[in-house]
């Protein structure tokens, strides 16, 4: 049994010899105490003096013999461990190679059958799982290096021919090398899906956006009087100014499109939309600055019309006091009434200031093309010859002054 050639065929037929050699083991050993108390019993007889039943030299030699052959037995299972110790250790490499091998053939399979997703949240998922498989990947290579240090361990024994172990190392060496170059083009390809799906998420919320701004810019609301106006003017320059911070966005998208993929930037939908974009991009800035235009020439009508109402007001309240008006015969009347005229000059100086600027407005905003041209026209008509009225009555009253008292001084000078 000890000098048995037979050190198995694979890992479970030599973990079963070594559990039979491990009870042979503890046979010997249990035999060893029998043969040693029998060695120490026959020495007792070569140790007799007188009568002595056998020449104490054969049982000397017979002693010596047996311990010897048990000590050979001894050394034979020692070496026939060893041996079997060494053979386990080899096909435990050979399995775990193996192992090794079965586990990179299903990654392999894995990785092969695996799609880049069809959108961003199935490329983040099969991202998320590349990533796992990653780690893995790296805890497989941790324990392949120590198969690789067990097999360099056996070959430095020299104890089997480094034929099979060399080349299963090799073999297994460039499949991992092969995997490893798989799932970093897998991994590339992921991470070339993942940015293309957020350009082109980025794009549709960019597109959405535009078209949201698009609809604001191009109402048709521009309020009902000053205050209506102004607070949509003050929306409306909000809106703007997010105009013109999207406008880096848009113009970055020719870059990002550059740092896709091949496959990803020549493809005609995705080029088509960036063209798009630019497009919308350009008609919801042109539309923000006519509607502000817009907003502005409407503020203007109506504090144009706010205006208009303050000076007729006023040539109301001036046309109906000048009609009521008699001019006095007494001296010291006319000297009253000749003192509220000279107040009402300087009052129709600054009214004449506001309808010079009325004028203004409503000039512009005819060059301009305003779409209320013709009622402003015609309110800024019908101001100036209610002006020209009052200003008529005036002239008139202050000339029948100027008689009055032309004729009280030619009275007093008689």
């Amino acid at each position: 049994l000890l000098v048995s050639k037979d050190l198995g065929k694979h890992l479970l037929e030599v973990e079963d010899l070594l559990q039979k050699h491990g009870l042979l083991e503890a046979d010997i050993s249990a035999q060893t105490e029998r043969v040693q108390a029998l060695n120490a019993a026959a020495l007792k007889f070569s140790e007799l003096e007188g009568y002595q039943p056998c020449d104490p030299q054969i049982i000397c030699n017979r002693v010596n013999h047996v311990q010897t052959c048990l000590e050979e037995l001894g050394e034979l299972a020692s070496k026939r461990r060893k041996e079997l110790e060494d053979s386990r250790q080899l096909w435990a490499f050979f399995q775990e190679m193996e192992e090794a091998e079965a586990w990179i053939r299903e990654k392999e399979q894995i990785l092969a059958a695996k799609t880049c997703g069809r959108d961003l949240s199935s490329v983040l998922t099969l991202t998320n799982k590349h990533k796992s498989m990653l780690g893995e990947l790296g805890s497989r290579r941790a324990l392949l290096h120590q198969t690789m240090k067990k097999g360099e361990q056996i070959l430095a024994k020299k104890r089997f021919g480094p034929g099979g172990i060399q080349e299963k190392m090799r073999e297994v060496r460039l499949r991992w090398k092969k995997l490893e170059e798989v799932t970093g083009l897998h991994q590339q390809r992921l991470q070339e899906a993942l940015n293309f799906f957020q350009f082109s998420a980025e794009t549709d919320d960019l597109v959405a956006w535009l078209q949201d701004t698009y609809r604001i810019v191009s109402s048709d609301d521009f309020g009902h009087d000053d205050y209506s106006t102004q607070a949509l003017l003050r929306k409306h320059r909000a809106v703007v100014e997010e105009v013109e911070k999207h406008r880096a966005a848009v113009l970055a998208l020719r870059k990002q499109l550059a740092l896709l993929a091949p496959e990803h930037r020549q493809g005609v939908d995705v080029q088509i939309r960036v063209v798009e974009v630019e497009q919308l991009y350009g008609e919801v800035a042109e539309v923000a600055v006519l509607r502000q235009q817009w907003l502005q020439d409407a503020l203007a009508v109506y504090r144009m019309f706010s205006e208009v109402h303050a000076c007729e007001v006023w040539v109301d309240e001036k046309e109906q006091w000048l009609e009521r008006m008699e001019v006095p015969e007494e001296l010291d009347e006319v000297e009253v009434v000749q003192h509220r005229f000279e107040s009402l000059d300087q009052e129709m100086n600054s009214v004449m200031g506001r309808i010079l600027d009325v004028n203004q407005v409503v000039q512009q905003l005819v060059d301009g093309g305003h779409p209320s041209s013709e009622e402003v026209r015609s309110c800024q008509d019908h101001l100036n010859s209610r002006w020209n009225r009052v200003v008529e009555l005036v002239e008139r009253k202050k000339g029948q002054l100027s008689s009055v008292l032309k004729i009280q001084n030619y009275l007093l000078e008689c």
